[in-house]
């Protein structure tokens, strides 16, 4: 049933699509050849009993053995066996398990063993290290590119100049009264016209300058003064009349007087000078009435 020398004829001169030639020699590109080489000791379909060294996607290393009681299940054709970290239980694990099989083929195994642990050293070095990395410069997609950005451009102005075009328009009344655009266009627009009314609003504007006039009250209050002086003196010269009429002008111009004096006392002190001269042109006034009283007597 399980002939190797057989197959190892089949594979040999007639096709095996494992096998590479080179100038060098042949070479088995099978995952499951322990030393790469197309030759008898080493190929692992014309042999019942194999055994070989694999390592997985975590970095563990496994011991396959693949026995001739299980030629009739593919499934279960290879055994695996995972091997410890340390390099020397390592060998201890395929001494221990490869006890009575061919020296020729366990030498190959620990060979194959010690290539895998050197290597994945020699990994471990090269990436703690900083290394340049050297990057291809892709041609084709950098002329691509710039192309499509050149296309963006131009379609970027060509639609400022569309849309400035079709303000314009616009504004003229080109159209008439019916529109149909977007809304968002449609209300920055009218952002963009309110904002340049409110700045042409600013600039028109101007402020205002006032003038107010100062010492209203105390002019008037002169005035006054003047005008009861000049009544005074034109007055007829009946004794009782001219008495009475004094009086009552002497009580008006007293309330007036403390009036105003309540009303100066809160404002600067320039106001509070100007109303106690005020009060001295009512004293005088009021001594030249009694003169000319007595003066008439």
């Amino acid at each position: 049933m399980q002939h190797d020398e057989v197959i190892w004829q089949v594979i040999r001169h007639n096709h095996c699509s494992f096998m590479t030639k080179i100038t060098t020699g042949n070479f088995c590109r099978n995952p499951y050849n322990v030393t790469g080489l197309c030759n008898r000791s080493s190929c692992p379909l014309a042999n019942s009993r194999y055994a070989t060294i694999q390592e997985d996607e975590k970095g563990f290393f496994y011991l396959y053995m693949k026995t001739i009681e299980r030629a009739h299940m593919p499934n279960n054709l290879w055994e695996r066996v995972i091997l410890p970290r340390n390099y020397e239980k390592a060998f201890e694990k395929i001494d221990e398990h490869l006890m009575y099989w061919p020296k020729l083929l366990v030498h190959k195994i620990k060979q194959r063993l010690t290539k895998m642990t050197q290597m994945r050293i020699r990994m471990r070095k090269l990436a703690l290290k900083t290394r340049e990395k050297i990057m291809t410069t892709p041609r084709k997609e950098k002329k691509r590119e710039a192309r499509r950005e050149e296309k963006a451009e131009k379609a970027a102005v060509l639609d400022k100049s569309i849309e400035k075009e079709l303000l314009e328009r616009l504004k003229k009344g080109v159209y008439g009264d019916i529109y149909n655009y977007p809304v968002e266009e449609y209300n920055k627009v009218l952002d963009m016209e309110g904002l340049e009314a409110a700045s042409e609003d600013e600039d028109e504007e101007e402020p205002e300058i006032e003038y107010v006039e100062g010492y209203e009250e105390l002019e008037e209050e002169d005035d006054m003064e003047d005008f009861g002086g000049l009544a005074i003196d034109e007055s007829p010269a009946d004794d009782d009349n001219d008495d009475e009429e004094t009086v009552t002008i002497h009580q008006k111009r007293v309330r007036r007087d403390s009036a105003l004096a309540l009303r100066k006392l809160e404002k600067d002190d320039a106001g509070a000078k100007l109303n106690k001269r005020a009060r001295v042109l009512v004293e005088v006034e009021h001594e030249d009435t009694n003169e000319r009283q007595t003066a008439a007597q």
